[in-house]
């Protein structure tokens, strides 16, 4: 149960930041005072917003039951590596070898980070 609370957590966390990066492409527009209603309309906006508050919420739920040396390096690496799989996905952003070669040297960071060796 504490694994997939931290697996809900990156993946509200990793769709608030494609949420977010659609609420600013256009033809939507960032929220400001000169048109304070735009921000009403902009639901993308809004539902990152709600999944950012979701993901603090189960990433709170997993340190309850995981030590922070654990839970906060997994959540992280794991939402890096989500988002940067989503921009290329989704928004045809670059996916560079060194992408890849960088995505899996934090993984493996996290790995010898949260393994118990006794």
């Amino acid at each position: 149960m504490k694994w997939l609370i931290l697996i809900l957590g990156i993946a509200s966390n990793a769709s608030a930041s494609v949420l977010v990066k659609i609420a600013m492409m256009p033809p939507r527009k960032f929220p400001s005072f000169s048109e304070p209603m735009t921000a009403l309309s902009n639901w993308p906006f809004w539902l990152g917003l709600g999944l950012y508050g979701a993901a603090f919420l189960l990433y709170a739920a997993a340190l309850a039951r995981l030590p922070l040396n654990v839970a906060h390096p997994v959540l992280t690496s794991g939402a890096i590596a989500a988002v940067a799989m989503c921009s290329w996905l989704i928004f045809r952003e670059p996916f560079q070898w060194t992408t890849i070669i960088g995505i899996l040297l934090v993984v493996a960071g996290v790995v010898l980070i949260t393994v118990r060796v006794s």
